[in-house]
């Protein structure tokens, strides 16, 4: 078994063929069958495979491209759950793009945050304002609601509005950290909602409690976008920007500081690095990628209102990001993925087969564990085994090794006086 798996780790040609027989068969098994949770999850889990193989980067990204981009698509198209598969790959894609937005406040920079939903919202209602009527009654001369050719203006507008309110957050708790971070930030979360949640008076902007309805779509060329199937690549071109974006910021000079904020703030401040701005960016930047995302989502539903934007949807969040493994970015797409898989479709499909049973007579289960009541109870038995097994995560964080040669050479480059001295000094010392 050893040598089968030494084998395999270095012949890339055997690797390659057992990836595209896994992906053939669980496609083949999605566009066969009706409806099928194990053959979809095992397709997208065909990603996890290719990120485990030992191909060069840009392979992978090309292989996982034509994944996302016409596998998956086309063997969902089969049957009649087609629009479900795409609901829920849509969701986990948008689930993803905020995921690591929160990666970069918490993983990264060391704040946690439980309010960040906050921001997901304000992306949504700048849309939703002005893709419905409701600015009419702030702003004159019936101009609205915006046609959906405006949505495409509005996803960069949301992502911008989110920044500005990440560092209006960031301003007032730059003092504070740990846990009195964490009820600074729950609070925002909580008077974000309240707030969209009543400003229905003096001037009715949010429409309050009841929320807005009929927001326009997003139109491009004629074409209304309005099938999950066509949001599921809007955020897939999201969410490319999104994780390039990220790998950049990650081993860019911004990206070491706020792991150097993370790991002790004063030795950071002592080495030069700007404690206020490199803080207050680590919050835009984050925020940007729900903002982003909000806007989708209130395209995409049609409709909003605050009870979308509770705290259980903060924890969720942070859930994904300690669960794959904060501070990786694939871990955490990871963690993104399976809480949502897990919510959308196993366990609704786990406790739907055990109502059933109940039903049939086949078992016999108490009112208090009723298969309904019991979802969320499954939910939290798996995050604290997960937890228990894998500590640090699905995929613990790793920091990239650069070879000594390398580091000699740009040393040589950038200083070659001090090179040359101490090449005289090893030669001195007999070295």
């Amino acid at each position: 078994m050893s040598g089968f798996k030494l084998a395999l780790q270095n012949n890339k040609v055997l690797q390659m063929s057992l990836l595209a027989a896994f992906v053939l068969v669980s496609a083949l098994s999605v566009y066969l069958t009706s409806r099928s949770v194990i053959a979809f999850i095992l397709l997208l889990g065909s990603l996890l495979l290719l990120y485990y193989t030992s191909l060069s980067n840009g392979m992978k990204w090309a292989v996982a491209g034509l994944l996302l981009i016409l596998v998956i698509p086309f063997a969902t198209a089969g049957g009649p759950s087609h629009e479900s598969y795409m609901e829920v790959a849509t969701q986990c894609g948008i689930y993803v793009a905020m995921a690591l937005g929160l990666n970069i406040v918490v993983g990264f920079a060391g704040l946690l945050d439980l309010g960040f939903v906050a921001f997901f919202a304000i992306g949504a209602y700048t849309y939703g304002i002005f893709a419905t009527g409701q600015a009419n009654n702030f702003i004159p001369g019936d101009l609205f609601p915006l046609s959906g050719d405006y949505f495409w203006v509005f996803i960069i507008l949301g992502g911008i509005m989110a920044a500005i309110f990440g560092v209006l957050l960031g301003l007032p708790v730059l003092r504070v950290k740990g846990d009195y971070l964490a009820i600074v930030t729950l609070g925002f979360g909580e008077i974000v909602r309240i707030i969209f949640n009543n400003l229905e008076k003096p001037v009715n902007i949010t429409n309050g409690a009841m929320g807005l309805s009929s927001i326009s779509p997003p139109n491009l060329f004629g074409l209304q976008f309005t099938f999950p199937h066509q949001f599921y690549f809007i955020v897939l071109g999201i969410l490319a920007v999104v994780i390039f974006g990220v790998r950049r910021f990650e081993h860019s000079r911004i990206g070491r500081s706020w792991k150097a904020v993370r790991e002790n703030e004063i030795a950071a401040q002592s080495m030069g690095i700007p404690l206020i701005r490199t803080k207050l960016t680590a919050f835009a930047i984050g925020a940007s990628f729900s903002g982003l995302m909000g806007v989708v989502f209130a395209a995409k539903q049609t409709f909003i209102d605050p009870s979308s934007f509770t705290l259980l949807e903060s924890t969720t969040i942070l859930v994904m990001v300690v669960l794959g493994g904060m501070g990786s970015v694939p871990g955490v797409i990871l963690g993104a993925v399976l809480v949502t898989l897990l919510n959308l479709q196993v366990l609704a499909e786990f406790t739907g087969w055990l109502n059933q049973l109940s039903m049939q007579g086949i078992i016999t289960l108490p009112n208090a564990l009723s298969p309904v009541k019991m979802q969320r109870f499954i939910f939290g038995a798996i995050l604290i085994l997960i937890a228990i097994f894998r500590p640090h995560g699905l995929i613990s964080a790793r920091n990239r090794k650069i070879p000594l040669s390398q580091v000699k050479e740009a040393e040589t480059h950038e200083h070659p006086e001090r090179s040359r001295t101490s090449q005289k000094v090893r030669r001195v010392n007999g070295g």
